[in-house]
């Protein structure tokens, strides 16, 4: 299962909306096969390993050696791991369940039950009921763990939250005024590396209008191989000019407004509405789960950060602390919450929290 779960994270960034699912397929404790879910509409983890498992060298040796007959009659006698439950339903691509009772496979070891009501213990009693002996909860919490974003999402209805910033060793997240029209770096140019790459494995991405005025920045991940995330701006009365990188073509933009507006077929950018009276976090995070975005990135400025800090609507915190000094500047988010692990960036310190209330 550890196995399953080392290679689901292969996923991250790319399975969207489906959850990161690893699977291996094993005989007398040798993996004869194993596989992981790539992309929506492509072969989901167990087709992979069972698919691998009829080219696979250690195939075709124990085939050579034990005396059975084929690949089917071996398919009987090994065991499938896959760290979340097989889909019992019929979505882009056919039913698991129903692959791996006509591939003969009688013994299923499954780390979690998938939490999507399509699905929801439907693949495990439909496998019971086929005569296949089915294992759940094997590193259970470390399956959840490893599809966190889904099960929020899912369980939830909201996406899973990462507030960002990064912050002077005074605390200052930005110097009280500026010349030009352009992020002032606090952190390293490594550290602004993992940004972009966490920007690729998360789907969603927000700022404030202040952060889209004073920064102009384009929120892509230019820095790191992937996708980059769907920006939503927090741009209560249209003041952000059209010129503004935001609204490039390099991501789709959500424009979360007060003013009314008229959404145009195939452009890339969307309004939504809000009242902005109260809850704006909890709005914005609504907007992001209709737009059925599992994870946000909440990177905007003191103001859009401790909006979601005091309405208590984030999950992990990275904190960004820089060797930069600044006399002045514009103070940080308070984040009264207990330090879960730091990490040495060079020059630069990543420290990381968990909100344990949710």
């Amino acid at each position: 299962m550890r196995r399953c779960i080392e290679l689901a994270k292969n996923g991250l960034g790319t399975t969207y909306p489906n959850p990161l699912v690893g699977s291996v397929l094993v005989y007398n404790n040798l993996i004869i096969g194993e596989g992981w879910h790539h992309k929506p509409g492509m072969a989901h983890a167990e087709v992979h390993a069972i698919t691998n498992s009829k080219t696979n060298d250690v195939t075709a040796k124990i085939l050579l050696a034990s005396g059975i007959s084929s690949h089917q009659q071996l398919l009987k006698k090994a065991s499938l791991y896959v760290s979340l439950e097989p889909c019992s339903h019929a979505g882009k691509t056919p039913p698991c369940a129903d692959l791996i009772i006509s591939s003969g496979i009688k013994n299923v070891i499954v780390g979690c039950v998938d939490p999507n009501p399509k699905v929801a213990g439907k693949g495990i009693v439909k496998l019971q009921n086929a005569g296949c002996t089915v294992t759940q909860g094997v590193l259970e919490d470390k399956c959840k763990e490893l599809n966190t974003r889904f099960f929020t999402f899912q369980e939830k209805k909201r996406p899973y939250v990462f507030l960002k910033w990064a912050q002077t060793t005074q605390g200052f997240i930005a110097p009280a005024t500026k010349d030009k029209q352009q992020p002032i770096w606090i952190s390293n140019t490594f550290a602004r590396q993992k940004v972009h790459q966490q920007r690729t494995q998360e789907q969603g991405i927000v700022i404030g209008t202040n952060t889209a005025l004073l920064d102009n920045p384009s929120l892509t991940s230019r820095d790191w191989f992937g996708n980059s995330p769907t920006r939503l701006v927090i741009d209560r009365d249209l003041k952000i000019p059209k010129t503004a990188a935001i609204f490039n073509d390099k991501a789709p933009t959500i424009v979360i407004t007060k003013v009314r507006q008229k959404n145009i077929q195939n452009t890339s950018t969307i309004y939504e509405y809000s009242s902005f009276e109260k809850n704006l976090a909890q709005s914005i995070c609504a907007i992001a789960q209709k737009h059925n975005l599992q994870s946000v990135i909440i990177e905007g400025g003191t103001k859009t950060l401790q909006t979601f800090i005091d309405e208590d609507l984030w999950d992990q915190a990275f904190v960004y602390v820089g060797k930069i000094s600044l006399e002045k500047g514009i103070k940080a988010p308070v984040l009264n919450t207990r330090l879960h692990s730091k990490k040495n960036i060079k020059d630069t310190n990543l420290f990381i929290y968990k909100n344990n209330t949710q």
